[in-house]
């Protein structure tokens, strides 16, 4: 089950709008393939093509039902695979049903299946705004939903790591995100952890640490460059 230290694993990826959730989690799931041998795929955001077919965005009653379905996306997938990479799960749906209906009636069970993933990628907002027909509102809900999301990873206990970065940076920050969590356990191909274990070889050792976050490089100077 995920969670676990056996397969199959869900990772997951959540974020505000237009942080490059679906883009991110498709990479993933292909590195990890071509880097572990771990039977690797991702499952695309519900919400999506629900609002493609339906041509618009959901009513309060219908959230529960595609969080559901989120879910059993997630589930039927790491059914068949070792490694999930989740392009949002129930928790983002509880988070823009608190957001645009004001009820937080369904945080408690998005959290409750959240624990189910071995760990949470929370997307940074260092990426532009990009409309995306129905199912965006406007760059002014990024830092809402993000102050949401993170209140309620931090509150629940749940393990999450901030990505950012441009391109292929984002994609490797993920993956030095997901490595330790992956390197416990014998893959048929380790070219993921050769690579990272050279890479930190050749790195000086880090010694300045930030006060409020882990990785200031990846975020603080995110936050910098968008202020200004």
């Amino acid at each position: 089950m995920p969670g676990t230290d056996t397969p199959p694993w869900v990772f997951a990826i959540v974020g505000a709008e237009s942080t490059g959730k679906s883009t991110l989690a498709e990479a993933l799931a292909t590195q990890l393939l071509q880097a572990t041998g771990w039977r690797s795929t991702w499952v695309p955001e519900y919400l999506r093509e629900w609002c493609e077919r339906e041509g618009r965005t959901p009513a309060a009653h219908e959230q529960e039902t595609i969080a559901a379905e989120q879910a059993r996306r997630i589930e039927a997938a790491a059914a068949g695979h070792d490694i999930v990479i989740a392009d949002t799960t129930p928790l983002m749906t509880a988070i823009y049903h608190r957001h645009v209906f004001g009820d937080g009636s369904m945080d408690a069970a998005a959290i409750a299946w959240q624990r189910r993933c071995k760990l949470t990628l929370l997307t940074a907002l260092d990426l532009p705004w990009q409309a995306d027909g129905h199912q965006r509102d406007g760059a002014h809900v990024r830092e809402p939903v993000d102050t949401m999301l993170r209140t309620a990873l931090v509150g629940s206990g749940l393990p999450f790591v901030v990505v950012g970065g441009l391109g292929p940076a984002r994609v490797e920050a993920a993956l030095d995100a997901l490595a330790p969590h992956l390197r416990r356990n014998d893959s048929p191909t380790p070219g993921l952890f050769t690579r990272l274990a050279e890479r930190d070889a050749a790195q000086p050792e880090w010694r300045w640490v930030c006060e409020s976050c882990d990785v200031p490089d990846c975020e603080h100077a995110a936050l910098r460059l968008r202020r200004r």
